[in-house]
């Protein structure tokens, strides 16, 4: 009969083993370590003398960088953090291709958005009202406006509604849709109902008439665009040839609220600034029913129809939860 050895490992293998273990453990939970991002494809380079619409990139000092609107001349990393061009970080390489400004345009536009962020009080959507809220606000609007639509016109002004941090942003909000909200009936009205001022609205002595007929540039969508020359102007901006199709603005949701982002955030109308200044800068609510509709409600024009605009712009803050800030009136 043989007695049995005792087989002795030496204690630095039976360590190496359990290391061997461990580290194989690790990698099958963890897997390997994340490699660093490269940097994005260089755009093709900025050109002064080319014509930019909103969400258009290009590169300029090793950057790219993304228009937010219409622009042709401004150079990017020179027009503030509020400007045209929003910063898309280092790029390295090249795309090939270019970014040659267009005035043609689509009128799809995109639900991503790009008002999310820095307001603090953003939605799925990155837009600082939630359908829920919207539906709120108008329970018996039209069906053609969506809350798609706005979400999807919101790409052409990444400026709007994201200022200020979460209290203005929804000021903002709450202000534009109020006015809207008069302007419409509580976006009920598509189109201008008076249809004996439909040949009103075409000047003739401009260049580039009425292609579309004398009696097509009635007041449209949520903002009531009318003439033929806002139909030119909003079209050019945005990048939609809006005077030889200026139905659109009452087909499709996003052009129609496009138009109405438009003249907020870059139209001064009667007054002397932008209904988007007005709230960002704090100069109040009234400043924007002036923007609108200057004395024929402003300095006693109309002072029911004022009235009615604060009474819904007081609901939508509250909505909203948020402030209405001071100088509600104009």
């Amino acid at each position: 009969m043989h007695t049995a050895r005792t087989i002795r490992r030496p204690a630095t293998v039976l360590a190496l083993l359990a290391l061997l273990l461990t580290t194989a453990l690790a990698w099958s939970i963890a897997g390997p370590a994340p490699r660093a991002a490269a940097a994005d494809a260089c755009a093709a380079a900025w050109s002064s003398s080319a014509t930019y619409t909103g969400g258009a990139v290009v590169s300029k000092d090793g950057r790219n960088w993304k228009a937010g609107w219409w622009t042709q001349g401004d150079a990017p990393g020179t027009t503030g953090q509020w400007g045209v061009w929003r910063d898309q970080g280092v790029c390295g390489g090249s795309t090939g291709g270019t970014t040659g400004g267009t005035t043609g345009g689509t009128t799809g536009g995109t639900t991503g958005g790009t008002t999310g962020g820095s307001t603090g009080g953003g939605t799925q959507t990155g837009f600082v009202v939630s359908e829920a809220q919207f539906n709120q606000m108008f329970p018996n609007r039209n069906s053609f406006y969506t809350y798609q639509g706005l979400v999807a016109a919101l790409s052409a002004y990444p400026q709007f509604a994201t200022a200020g941090g979460s209290e203005v942003a929804k000021r903002e909000a709450a202000a534009f849709l109020a006015n809207v909200s008069h302007e419409t009936g509580g976006l009920v009205y598509v189109k201008e109902s008076n249809t004996a001022n439909y040949s009103h609205y075409c000047d003739a002595t401009k260049s580039y008439g009425c292609p579309a007929g004398q009696s097509a540039y009635y007041g449209k969508g949520p903002i009531q665009l009318s003439w033929n020359y806002n139909y030119k102007a909003a079209g050019d901006a945005l990048g939609i040839d809006l005077l030889n199709n200026p139905y659109l603005v009452e087909t499709d949701p996003a052009v129609a609220w496009k138009t109405g982002l438009w003249y907020w955030n870059t139209q001064s109308g009667p007054g002397t600034m932008t209904g988007h200044q007005a709230i960002v800068n704090g100069a109040g609510f009234g400043e924007t029913i002036r923007s609108i509709n200057g004395t024929l409600e402003c300095n006693g024009g109309n002072p029911a129809q004022v009235q009615s605009r604060i009474a819904a712009f007081q609901r939508f803050t509250q909505i909203l939860g948020t402030t209405t800030g001071s100088n509600l009136t104009c």
